[in-house]
């Protein structure tokens, strides 16, 4: 079993700030867990700004083949929550892919 990511995975959405805390709750039940039953790791950042509030989710995966297997398609093809129309600003038209070109999971 492959445990070093070798693509990381990068969906963004924006809300207006008066809805982001209910916004976040929902990433948390809805969108991260399917993520954390497959991905080799899971993180999800938010940006409060003036007026909206971003937020960036980034799943690692083995291999290509491992995201197409996860969205069972186009790896970049976004899969929309059932509730993201009500939450989000502007529906994300796409998902980032990158390589990971150096893994270093160590923090100081």
């Amino acid at each position: 079993m492959v445990t070093k990511p070798t693509i990381a995975r990068i969906w963004r959405g924006r809300t207006r700030r008066d809805v982001a805390d209910s916004y976040e709750s929902y990433l948390r039940a809805e969108g991260i867990p399917p993520l954390q039953e497959v991905a080799l790791g899971v993180q999800l950042f938010r940006e409060d700004r003036e007026e909206e509030t971003w937020f960036m989710t980034i799943s690692y995966w083995p291999d290509i083949q491992a995201t197409t297997a996860f969205t069972k398609g186009d790896p970049i093809k976004v899969h929309h929550l059932d509730r993201d129309a009500e939450f989000l600003i502007e529906l994300p038209e796409r998902i980032e892919l990158h390589r990971i070109l150096v893994h270093d999971p160590s923090l100081r």
